[in-house]
């Protein structure tokens, strides 16, 4: 499925959205859905961030988590930035890096607040910042403001080798309003849009990942998220054109894939 020559050039942003939209929606119509494409193990693996963002994990949470990672060889362990000095320790020299998130799960803080919280995650240790669109703001038409926010970051974490994600929580947005968004978050020079929280209405979904993938071409990575707990739905997801995975079901989706689930 290939962007139209072109489409990104174009002067008028809701033509722009509207063309981007129903390209995809004919296209799922045309299709039904994304043929699943198998993997080898450690590809896959290494597309998991192995996820654990539950308020009351607790450390012992952590170390399993950190443990099943190196196991694997997850991409990640993304964890809450409290638990970002524990992960670091127990996951250096794995290979395995740390995502932790940013104004988590509402994104309605100040800018300030996600840059120092992303700061000082950085400094003891995260290489991966996931952070949450300020969703008011942007349905409130604030762009510029949602754009400077999103640049301030990713230009926090580009020095110090770190990827900036953008979560733009999907199920509160139209699908005009995904497009736009995830147009922002490239202009702004963020490395991957992120579809959930996992803490809102909905996650992850093929027909947002296949709008993401029209929307922003081969130039940025997409993490799907939210509510992904199983191999099948994985592989439609990768299908879709997701390039990360953002799941608590990380260690059973490996499982299923080497036939030893249960």
């Amino acid at each position: 499925m290939s962007a139209a020559p072109g489409i990104f050039d174009a002067q008028d942003s809701e033509e722009l959205i509207r063309i981007i939209t129903q390209e995809v929606i004919a296209h799922l119509d045309a299709r039904g859905a994304f043929a699943a494409a198998p993997a080898p193990p450690a590809e896959v693996a290494a597309l998991i961030d192995h996820t654990l963002l539950k308020p009351d994990a607790i450390r012992a949470d952590i170390e399993r988590i950190c443990h099943e990672a190196a196991v694997y060889r997850f991409a990640t362990v993304c964890v809450n930035p409290w638990y970002v000095p524990q992960a670091e320790r127990l996951l250096r020299g794995s290979g395995v890096k740390v995502c932790t998130v940013v104004g988590f799960p509402l994104g309605a803080t100040f800018p300030k607040v996600k840059l120092a919280e992303a700061d000082q995650s950085i400094t003891l240790g995260a290489r991966e910042i996931d952070m949450v669109l300020n969703v008011g703001a942007f349905k409130s038409s604030e762009d510029d403001l949602v754009e400077a926010e999103i640049r301030l970051l990713a230009e926090l974490c580009h020095p110090a080798g770190a990827i900036c994600k953008v979560i733009l929580e999907t199920a509160l947005l139209s699908q005009e309003e995904k497009v736009r968004a995830a147009l922002i978050a490239k202009k702004a020079g963020a490395d991957f849009v992120k579809t959930s929280t996992g803490f809102s209405a909905g996650g992850a979904t093929v027909e947002d990942v296949a709008l993401l993938r029209k929307t922003l071409g081969t130039e940025m990575g997409i993490k799907a998220s939210g509510g992904v707990r199983t191999l099948s739905e994985l592989q439609a997801l990768l299908a879709a054109g997701a390039t990360r995975i953002g799941t608590s079901s990380g260690v059973k989706i490996m499982q299923e894939l080497s036939g030893n689930a249960g």
